[in-house]
């Protein structure tokens, strides 16, 4: 196990460095400045500013400052917002984010396996088609649809809940609620299909025609022995899925006015706030191998055949 994890980061440590060194001139290469204002400034003065964060050095000098500052863990300070850090920037964001993904996830999951267990145990039947169909309408229409359609219904008409505005001291059940479900929408049909196709591949399986040949009842056939081996894919879908949903909901902090990690990065992004911009991405693909990394694990832990050495 430990010699699979440390092969695992052999491979992520040159990932790491080659995804940093994309975002970090691609953003140096985007037309405008952080310091492009309504209000002209002088050259002196705009001189001054780019010497003070080192701005001024040849663009190969300060990629090498900046990994000297993350190999020490600092992110160096935000280029727009006033005596705050990167570090602070992303401290704050990542509670919101990380509560909205995880209950995202979590609400999928409960959701999405009994369907597509549901829809695998009655195949090519009225109920088959209703779950997939559902599914594919999930999938189909993206959270920014959805996402304003029901702060219209549930919000504007019919009063029920908060739909803008929310904070971290207001992260209370019916203020997360809508942002929750539609983020959790085009999971909840992603996994209903993906538990769908395994669980029919596995139940045509030979040690599950064995398994009912030995008469076992038909319920512990399904738990004890089709269950475990159709989650396997799910359980990799969920390593990536998990990073995705807790750095990846630009759109639904967005829209819900939610002042997590995705809505800093867009509006550092837009405003050309490069060391935010950086440190989004350096979290959000540290993320990413981690959960991979822990969904492998896991993928090894229930599967026998699986080996690591």
């Amino acid at each position: 196990m430990l010699t699979y994890i440390l092969r695992r980061l052999r491979v992520a440590i040159p990932t790491m460095v080659v995804i940093i060194a994309v975002a970090f001139f691609m953003m140096r290469a985007a037309p405008g400045s952080p310091f492009d204002s309504e209000r002209a400034v002088s050259p002196e003065i705009r001189e001054a500013i780019l010497a003070y964060y080192g701005m001024n050095k040849p663009l190969w000098v300060q990629f090498l400052d900046y990994w000297k500052g993350l190999l020490t863990f600092d992110l160096g300070p935000s280029l727009l917002y006033k005596d705050q850090t990167v570090s602070e920037i992303l401290g704050s964001g990542f509670p919101v984010s990380m509560t909205l993904g995880i209950s995202a996830l979590i609400l999928a999951i409960s959701i999405g396996v009994p369907l597509g267990l549901l829809a695998a145990l009655n195949q090519n039947s009225s109920g088959d088609y209703s779950v997939m169909a559902l599914a594919m309408v999930g999938i189909c229409i993206p959270t920014f649809v959805t996402g304003p359609l029901l702060a219209l219904l549930f919000g504007v008409q019919l009063g029920w809940l908060p739909v803008a505005g929310l904070d971290r001291g207001d992260m209370t059940l019916d203020t997360m609620l809508l942002p929750v479900i539609t983020l959790a929408l085009p999971q909840v049909a992603i996994i209903s299909r993906l538990v769908r196709a395994s669980t029919i591949e596995v139940l045509r399986s030979n040690f599950v025609r064995t398994a009912r040949a030995k008469g076992l009842p038909e319920f512990q056939v399904l738990t004890r022995h089709t269950l475990r081996a159709a989650l396997l894919p799910l359980v990799s879908y969920l390593g990536p899925a998990c990073a995705g949903l807790i750095t990846g909901s630009v759109i639904i902090e967005t829209v819900f006015q939610l002042p997590g990690i995705g809505r800093n990065f867009v509006t550092s992004a837009l405003q050309r706030d490069y060391p935010v911009v950086m440190g989004a991405v350096v979290l959000y693909a540290s993320l990413i191998i981690l959960f991979n990394l822990l969904a492998d694990i896991a993928l090894g832990l229930l599967d026998p055949k699986v080996k690591y050495e």
